[in-house]
């Protein structure tokens, strides 16, 4: 009898949770407008439940993943670093470098940098580590430095990392030393053939000098746009010099030195899958290659995917698109998110990086004759800290979506464009944007129950529960 009364008592009690119903869960979110009244706003939390209903439905599944997340950031230029270190004081660089890179309080948490090998177009100067009086050449590099860039980079770096150690950082070169080049100067140009183990060499000298100052290079790209002959500096590079180069000179080159840094290829934009295609058939060439990189100034998204496609053990990474001081904020905001914190990152893409983290308020330093006159940084910093488009576009991800979160599924719904992450917390995290300019009411949808959502036409949001 006893055991007959535990045995009833039980199953009551089981009925009894049964019959209660399961506790909503709350949903965080915050907002940007295209008006800029709401920036990375929070907002009033949502809650699922199983009474919402609506004609469009975001359905998040975590039983579906693909890539993992190495980062989202900005560009670390040398005029960027040389501006946070000229522009403002010791106290207020610091209180800025939280903000950009922890997330306590209003921080982004930007978790990806991409920094120069040498100078970019974007610097108060042009320099490589190995210039020379014309005429000289180095072929043993015992002239390399670093000289320059420990003025401002090395230093901001380091700030950096103190508050992020697991920072990742990409290095890209915009031209190797002009003596190495075919045309002997820093714009155009191609490398020489004879000095290709040379400069296989500076790469390998660069990332020892690198770690020396206690900053460790994640991954390089061979050659920023390849193809473009147009900036101050630039390098023309093709596929099968490209292939050439990793297969013979640079691969090896770091198996010999024990370098563990990432080689990616191309760097360039995306009307050109064929080209890393090309080089990762090569059977030689594949085993020193990490991934592939590229920008979306031509081209659409899902040439990605080709690329991955093709070869699925090979990782893509977004490095590129600026965005200009003379653009608008809402149609910057609406096609960067759309394309590229969505589009890139449905398409494969471990990180999306935007161009750059800062300028002054006349869009300087950059070279002369084929510099950028017109990039806007993230930040301008002048007499007031401005944050721009780009701020927001790269925030609404690098603050909720850390280093080692998991894509996983979301439906696609044409009006709403979207993206859902897993992070190693566990948090699921949903962006969206409102590609319609006017309002839209949906449902997010997650485990069997929905949450009414309602978006401003052109807006941006990010959603965050557990």
């Amino acid at each position: 009898m006893r055991v007959k009364f535990y045995l009833i008592v039980l199953l009551a009690g089981l009925a009894s949770c049964s019959s209660e119903k399961k506790k909503p869960v709350s949903i965080q979110s915050w907002i940007t407008t295209p008006d800029r009244t709401k920036q990375l706003t929070q907002q009033p939390d949502l809650v699922f439940g199983s009474e919402a209903g609506t004609g469009l439905t975001i359905e998040v599944d975590t039983s579906r993943t693909y890539q993992s997340i190495d980062g989202f950031g900005f560009a670390l230029t040398g005029g960027s670093a040389m501006l946070l270190k000229t522009k403002l004081t010791d106290e207020a660089r610091a209180a800025l470098l939280e903000e950009l890179f922890l997330t306590k309080e209003n921080g982004i948490g930007i978790s990806y940098l991409r920094i120069t090998i040498g100078s970019s177009d974007l610097d108060e100067l042009i320099f490589t580590y190995n210039d020379l009086p014309p005429g000289e050449t180095d072929t043993d590099l015992s002239k390399f430095t670093l000289a320059y860039d420990t003025l401002y980079l090395i230093p901001v770096l380091k700030e950096i990392l103190k508050l992020n150690p697991s920072l990742k950082i990409m290095g890209s070169p915009w031209s190797p030393p002009v003596w190495m080049k075919t045309n002997g100067f820093a714009k155009g140009g191609s490398l020489k053939k004879e000095y290709y183990n040379v400069y296989a060499d500076y790469f390998v000298h660069y990332i020892d000098a690198m770690a020396n100052h206690g900053i460790a290079i994640d991954a390089i790209t061979i050659q920023n746009e390849p193809e473009n002959p147009n900036n101050t500096p630039s390098l023309v590079m093709a596929a099968e010099e490209q292939n050439e180069f990793i297969k013979n000179h640079l691969g090896p080159a770091f198996r010999e030195a024990g370098i563990k840094t990432k080689i990616v290829l191309f760097d360039h934009n995306a009307d050109h899958p064929e080209y890393p295609i090309t080089i990762l058939n090569d059977s030689e060439t594949k085993p020193f290659v990490d991934g592939s990189a590229f920008h979306l100034y031509l081209g659409e998204i899902d040439a990605l995917s080709k690329v991955h496609e093709a070869h699925p053990d090979k990782n893509i990474y977004f490095t590129e698109q600026w965005t200009s001081g003379r653009g608008d904020f809402g149609g910057d905001l609406r096609w960067h998110v759309k394309n590229l914190i969505i589009g890139a990152t449905r398409n494969w893409s471990r990180t999306v990086i935007e161009w750059n983290l800062a300028a002054d308020e006349n869009f300087n330093p950059h070279t002369p004759d084929g510099g950028c006159d017109s990039c806007q940084g993230a930040l301008t910093l002048g007499n007031t800290i401005t944050r721009n488009v780009s701020y927001y576009i790269i925030g609404h991800a690098s603050r909720f979506v850390p280093t080692g979160s998991v894509r996983i599924e979301s439906g696609m719904v044409n009006e709403l464009p979207n993206v859902a992450f897993r992070t190693p917390k566990g948090q699921m995290v949903l962006i969206v944007v409102n590609d319609k300019d006017e309002t839209v009411s949906f449902a997010i949808g997650y485990g069997g129950q929905k949450a009414t959502a309602t978006l401003a036409g052109g807006a941006v949001a990010t959603y965050v529960w557990n």
